[in-house]
Formats: structure tokens, sequence, C-alpha cells
């Protein structure tokens, strides 16, 4: 919804700040007095091609800043993240300028923005109808969704971009099977080769540790034997060896405490040393026993460790690292063996996952159809009311690639002339047509879908060629549709602005020798008397007021 527009030194307008509301907000005034630079500003903020012509004669720039309801929708939201935008209080502050020399800057929320991302926001923003600027309305994409809506076909469209969506993923999954395939059967030979040169010496987590701690002994046996022997020697074997001495000094201790039993705690620390000095006599015995010279054995340990050696050296540090490198082997294997087999699974879900895409794109297409049907009839039967008779509407469909929305290019097609074929609405209508065209559509549409949304709606020269009944029929469809969207409209006719929430009063004025277009939002006798200038011309007359009061209580009650 747009809450506010402020134009600057635009056209012939020097200053402008108008605030809006919800509901039908209707702009009129005389011919030439610049109704249309309203709608034309806003075409600016939606991202239409900014011209130096615009700019006002004897300023350096045009300035228009419009303050919108951001929608709640998560698309428009994610597009603001996307550029890093942040909204505050909900609000949305779109600006532009335009140069003397033709440049032009934009900002969203007073960061830099391009023109083109205000153009892919638009369609959130509002939908501009006449002058040949449609937001919404010329975009095959738009007149889908908008059949879409009016067949009620959202739960479907959602189930066939689910079903698309997966269908998606498994097609990418085999994109990167295939290329991941030839790196992989490439590698194949090496990680085969690896891993039976590791799996082939078979490490064990400390085996290096211990086999350099045999190796040691292996080259030191004469050395270990000597010590060995000496310190059994002086332990146990000689005739005055520690073991002889102990036990000596053991014997005399116990004498000692038949006589003093305060000694009785020497003999208990005695006891356990006698002990534990034959122990260390017999381990020292069955080490010398054991202890001799395997030159074979010493071959055998330094091969070994020459061989984790080399492993250290290509596939890690230490035998752990080594046999996480195998593991990593092992698992690439895996992956290479098992390729044939996830390709096929994903190949067979893909298949399935078609075969669901095209049956419920098929009944998404033949709801589509039912809905065109109904849509054609209502819209022609809009059309004749807003002073359009014979004007056939049709929507036509070709098959299209799939995509996330089904397999259907939708056309709204238009002949406004007998005996002329269908063709694209840019191609046979004029701007009041095409706006008539899309109030036509746009009320088919909020018929089918009742509530509150408030996306602005704008329609510009819709009562282009019409007037009497007509007039009054596009008045009721402007009041209609500002129920549930806030609708802006510049109209020449009384009957349309009779039907206003909030009406504004477009005219130009005299200010230091220059011509300025001014906006006033008008109220009780001011209205009044807009509404009879209107119907009577400048000689405004009682019968033109009194008719004046008697269309805006009619308006009132629609």
């Amino acid at each position: 919804m747009l809450v506010e527009l402020y134009v600057e030194n635009f056209a012939v307008v020097e200053r402008l700040r108008v605030r809006f509301h919800p509901g039908l907000n209707l702009l009129t005034g005389e011919t030439g007095s610049g109704k249309s630079i309203v709608v034309d500003s806003l075409g600016l903020l939606f991202g239409g091609r900014a011209s130096a012509e615009v700019v006002r004669t004897g300023t350096d720039r045009a300035r228009v800043s419009g303050i919108f309801v951001a929608p709640p929708d998560p698309a428009f939201r994610a597009l603001l993240e996307e550029a890093g935008i942040t909204l505050e209080d909900d609000e949305l502050i779109v600006e532009r300028e335009v140069t003397a020399g033709g440049k032009s800057r934009a900002l969203l929320a007073n960061r830099p923005a391009t023109a083109t991302l205000l153009k892919a926001l638009a369609p959130w923003l509002g939908d501009i109808h006449g002058q040949n600027e449609q937001q919404r309305l010329h975009s095959p994409e738009s007149q889908r969704e908008m059949l879409d809506t009016f067949g009620g076909s959202g739960a479907l469209v959602g189930e066939v971009g689910q079903v698309f969506a997966a269908w998606r993923n498994c097609a990418r999954e085999l994109e990167e099977i295939d290329r991941a395939e030839q790196e992989q059967l490439r590698l194949a030979d090496l990680w085969s080769f690896q891993r039976k040169e590791i799996e082939e010496v078979d490490p064990q987590p400390g085996e290096d540790t211990e086999l350099e701690a045999e190796k040691r002994v292996l080259q030191n046996v004469t050395r270990l034997a000597e010590h060995a022997e000496a310190a059994f020697t002086a332990l146990y074997d000689a005739p005055d060896s520690a073991v002889a001495q102990a036990r000596t000094a053991a014997k005399r201790v116990q004498e000692l405490v038949r006589i003093d039993p305060s000694l009785a705690e020497v003999a208990e620390l005695l006891r356990p040393a006698v002990i534990g000095l034959e122990e260390a006599g017999f381990t020292l015995r069955d080490y010398l026993g054991k202890l001799h010279a395997d030159p074979g054995r010493l071959d055998e340990v330094e091969t070994r460790l020459a061989a984790i050696d080399r492993l250290r050296r290509k596939y890690g540090t230490t035998i752990e690292e080594i046999l996480a490198f195998l593991a990593t082997l092992r698992g690439k294997m895996q992956t290479v063996e098992e390729a044939g087999e996830r390709r096929a699974a994903i190949e067979a879900r893909r298949e399935k996952l078609a075969g669901e895409f095209t049956a419920v794109a098929g009944r998404l297409t033949k709801a589509r159809k039912e809905a065109a049907k109904k849509l054609e009839k209502r819209v022609e039967k809009e059309l004749a009311a807003l002073a359009m008779a014979g004007t056939r509407f049709q929507v036509a469909f070709a098959a299209a690639g799939w995509s996330a929305e089904g397999v259907d290019a939708v056309r709204f097609l238009v002949s406004a002339n007998l005996g002329e074929e269908p063709r694209e609405l840019d191609k046979v209508a004029s701007g009041g047509e095409v706006s008539r065209i899309a109030l036509a559509i746009k009320t088919c549409i909020e018929s089918e879908r009742p509530g509150v949304s408030q996306h602005l709606l704008v329609f510009d020269e819709v009562d282009a060629g019409i007037g009497g009944e007509a007039s009054e029929a596009v008045g009721r469809r402007l009041k209609g549709l500002s129920r549930s969207n806030q609708v802006l409209c510049v109209t020449h006719q009384a009957n349309i602005a009779s039907f206003a929430d909030h009406h504004y009063r477009v005219e130009k004025q005299q200010a230091d020798g220059r011509t300025v277009a001014v906006v006033t939002e008008l109220h009780g006798e001011e209205r009044t008397k807009e509404i009879g200038r209107m119907l009577s011309g400048q000689r405004l007359t009682p019968e033109a007021l009194r008719h004046a009061e008697q269309l805006i209580q009619a308006g009132a009650l629609a």
C-alpha cells in the first residue's frame, strides 16, 4: 500500500507531498492539469525508464519518493534481504532521482539500489494500468498467476512445484555423479595401489614404538648382558651379595628383638626388603636366560620398521594417520564401486517423479483450462458493462518446458473489433482499453478471493471514450476492488469520482511567473463543487451542485 508520495521538480510539479489512504483514491482535474504526473512518478519508482525531459526547467534534478507498507510475501522479503535492505516498522522508502543530464539513481531504505531491483520489486508494490505502462498485465507469467488465482489452483501449483523440485534435485545429483565419475575413475587405479600398499604392510597402532624398543635391545645384547650379569652377581650370586647381606642383617635384628622388642619395627622393615632383593635377583636371572643375540630377528625388525617408515613418508607421520588415510581410501573406492548402484537408484527415483510430475501437471493444466473458460465469459461480460461490448477475450495455452509452475504457457488475447483475430493486449488495445481490460480481470479475480490485501492498483485513462452507464459501471467496479485493495485512479468522469473514498483535485497555479501543479485532498463542500465542475464545466450551476450531491450520496451507498 502507498502511504505517501513526494515529488520535487518533476515536470510542472515544484514540490508536492500527498498522503494516500486505504480504499478508493480518485484524482480529478482539468485536462492538462497534471493528473497523470502522479502515475508517471509511481512508474519511475517501479523501475521505469528515467529521462531528462521530466526534470523541471531551471532545476538540476527531479526527485520522487514513496513510502510503502511492505507486503509480507516471503519472496519479496527475500529480494530485500539479498540486496541487504532492512525494513523498519514494515515500511519501505523508495526514492528515484533524475538529473538534468539524464542520469538517475535509486535508493531503497536510504541504500543505493538499481532500477533493475526496483523493477523486480514493483509487482509486490503495485500494478499500473494505463498509458501503456503495465506492470503485470503484459507479463505471461503474471497472466498465468492471475488465471491460477481466479481458478483457486494455488494448492495444485504448490504440489507441482514440490514434485518438480524433487525431480530437479535428482537431475542435479546425476549431473554431480557424471562430473565426479571421470575424475574418480582416473584416480581409482591410484587409490587401489595405495590401499594395497598399506594393507600389505598392515601396520598396527603403536607397533612402531614396540619395534623400536626391540631393535634397541637386539642391537645392544652384549652390553645388556654385561650389565645384567654384574647386577645379578652383586645382588644375588656373590658370597657377599646384597641378598646375603640383607639376610644376615635381618637375622641379627631378629636376635635383638628377642632381647629388646622395641626393634620389632626394624625387623618388619627388613623382611620385605629381603624379599624385594630376592625378586629383583630372580628377575635379572630370567632376563639373562632370555637375552641372546639374534641377527635374524634384528633383520626382521629393521625390515618391518623400514616398511612402516615408507608408509609414513607417503601417507602420514604416524601409524594412526596412515590408518586414517587407509579408511579414506576405502571410502572413496566404495563410492566408485557403488556409483553405478547409486546412479540406478537415482534414475529410478527420477523416472518415478517424472511420472508423478506429468500426472499432477496434467491435473493443473485441466484445472487451468476449466478456469480459463469461466474467466473468458466473466471478463467479456465485465467488458460489455465497461463500454467494450463485442470484445472477445481469450486465454490461449501453449506447451512450455517443465517448471515449478507446470507445463503451460498462458497468454491473454483480445479482439476489440468484430472479425479480428484475438491478439496480445499490447498489439490491439489502447491505453484506456487495456486499463478497462485490467479492471475487468481484476474484478473477476477479486470476486473469487474475498479478503483484505491492500495491494496498490493504479488505473489511468480507465474512463477513456466512455460515459453514462459505462462510467458508472467502472466506478462500481473500482469501488469493489477497493474493498480488498488500495486503488488509485485518475478520472475525468463525475460518475466515477462520486465513488471515491478519498478525492484529490489536481490543478495548475501560477507562482513567481511559473506554472506549478498542486494536489489538494477534498472534503465536504469542496468535493461537491469539484464533481459539479466535472458535470457542468467552468460555469458551476445550482443544478450541477444538486446532481453532484446526489452522485456522492449514491456513491457512498455503493
